[in-house]
């Protein structure tokens, strides 16, 4: 008798992708938008990241694991986007 995966790779993909998605969006505001306004962007970004889990975790059709799934989806975004967020204002403090 096995044990089975806490996590198999076709779920973890969906929240995978998610962190992926965050990071993405965390870069592009981190260059394109002024310093000033990346805190609200970066909430945009994260409000979207939101959308984008649901629906990639909608979009797989297992019930089991639907709230766990989301929530390492969101909280993972979080802190991807948190970490990126903090090293851009870092670099905007020692280029002053």
């Amino acid at each position: 008798m096995t044990a089975p995966e806490i996590l198999p790779r076709r779920r973890a993909a969906g929240v995978i992708a998610v962190w992926v998605a965050a990071a993405l969006v965390a870069l592009a505001v981190g260059i394109f938008v002024d310093p000033d306004w990346r805190g609200a962007w970066l909430l945009v970004g994260l409000g979207l990241c939101f959308f984008l889990a649901f629906a990639v975790q909608l979009a797989s059709g297992r019930s089991q694991g639907f709230i766990v799934r989301i929530s390492a989806s969101i909280l993972g975004a979080l802190l991807v986007m948190g970490l990126l967020g903090t090293g851009f204002a870092l670099a905007e403090l020692l280029a002053l």
